[in-house]
């Protein structure tokens, strides 16, 4: 397999623009739409854009550690890699790649279930990473203890449900392209991924110890029931937008999974992070963890897993600016007195919204 060539990124908005340029028109509608009118992904941004930043001076932050310990690993940003399927539409490397610039970064790749490629292989194209299995349900609680036994053997570190997925929606930049995903064809078990509960769930945790995440957690109701079976992480997610049409952004959902789960379990989120501003915002408001999906996606299509490990490097620098400007040294000295809740936002809401330099919005 032939590297691809890296070229000279200096911003994030520049890694979208490569991306753009190096994918076919169907594979950039896949990796940049949503669910029906998009609206849930707009709604991602609003939310991320309506949080205003209040920053304190004369802190000392000659030294600024934007580092995170999660499930036992020091991580060098408090970022995961999200689940994303079919890979191998932006980069030949696909799940490999993505595992080996994780690791060579030092952030976690949740892997997708959903891969060209099988949860060992891409364990071991990075075996000294910390690598999450993601799982779309589609067998019985037994089917679902294979899986996990297979996870545990590989050395992933956590193990992901995704529960936002009972019924597939209804993507329509997909349809429009007549755009048929290759992991989708003749798709089996479909009936177990609509039936699954949280009588499942119990069932997990009764048979296994590996640290359990649930992803697709929305509302407060569900993360007392998450917590009251002790899951051990809740991300919250609507899928970038790409399931429930008009649902809420994930920022407006996160201060009330916080308040119900009080510290029982770790709390991740994703949807329309883009930027390292929005990551310091949900670190601030309580979040243990952010997931990127379509950035990294952006990187790996540019220019594979170098391409990936830029994006992160972008990020971290982001980060770590607005830490300092903040008068943050470190990510707990973050709390929701350094965030003013709705401010009047500037922009209109889309999937590139944060990056005002793309030519005509880049979507």
């Amino acid at each position: 397999m032939t590297e691809t060539p890296m070229p000279d990124l200096q911003t994030l908005h520049e890694c979208v623009a490569a991306a753009r340029a190096r994918l076919e028109p169907r594979i950039w509608d896949y990796l940049v739409g949503a669910t029906e009118t998009e609206t849930t992904l707009r709604r991602n941004r609003l939310a991320l854009d309506r949080i205003a930043l209040r920053p304190r001076v004369l802190r000392d932050v000659s030294r600024i550690d934007a580092s995170r310990r999660l499930f036992g690993r020091d991580l060098r940003l408090p970022v995961m890699l999200a689940p994303i399927g079919g890979l191998d539409a932006f980069d030949p490397g696909a799940g490999r790649s993505v595992a080996r610039a994780a690791a060579r970064f030092g952030v976690p790749m949740i892997a997708s279930s959903v891969s060209t490629l099988d949860l060992e292989s891409i364990a071991a194209a990075a075996p000294e990473g910390c690598a999450i299995f993601q799982l779309y349900v589609r067998g019985d609680d037994d089917w679902i203890a294979e899986v996990a036994r297979r996870a545990v053997a590989a050395g992933y570190t956590a193990f992901c449900i995704t529960v936002d997925t009972a019924l597939y929606s209804r993507r329509e930049r997909d349809i429009a392209r007549r755009f048929a995903k290759p992991w989708r064809a003749n798709l089996v078990g479909l009936d177990a991924q609509a039936a699954l509960s949280w009588r499942n769930v119990a069932e997990f945790k009764r048979r296994h110890a590996i640290p359990l995440i649930l992803k697709g957690i929305a509302t407060a109701e569900d993360a007392r029931i998450a917590c009251d079976h002790g899951v051990d992480a809740l991300y919250v997610s609507n899928h970038g937008g790409r399931q429930l049409d008009h649902g809420r952004g994930t920022m407006d959902i996160l201060p009330e999974v916080l308040e119900t789960v009080q510290g029982r379990a770790r709390v991740f989120v994703d949807g329309g992070f883009s930027r390292g501003t929005d990551i310091v915002k949900a670190i601030a408001m309580g979040a243990d963890a952010v997931g990127i999906g379509r950035l990294f996606c952006y990187g790996l299509a540019a220019a594979g897993e170098a391409g990936v490990v830029r994006v992160l490097e972008i990020l971290e620098d982001e980060i770590r600016i607005a830490l300092g400007l903040l008068g943050a040294a470190r990510l707990a000295d973050l709390d929701r007195g350094h965030l003013h809740l709705d401010a009047p936002d500037v922009a209109t809401p889309g999937v590139h919204s944060a990056f005002p330099l793309l030519d005509g919005g880049g979507g």
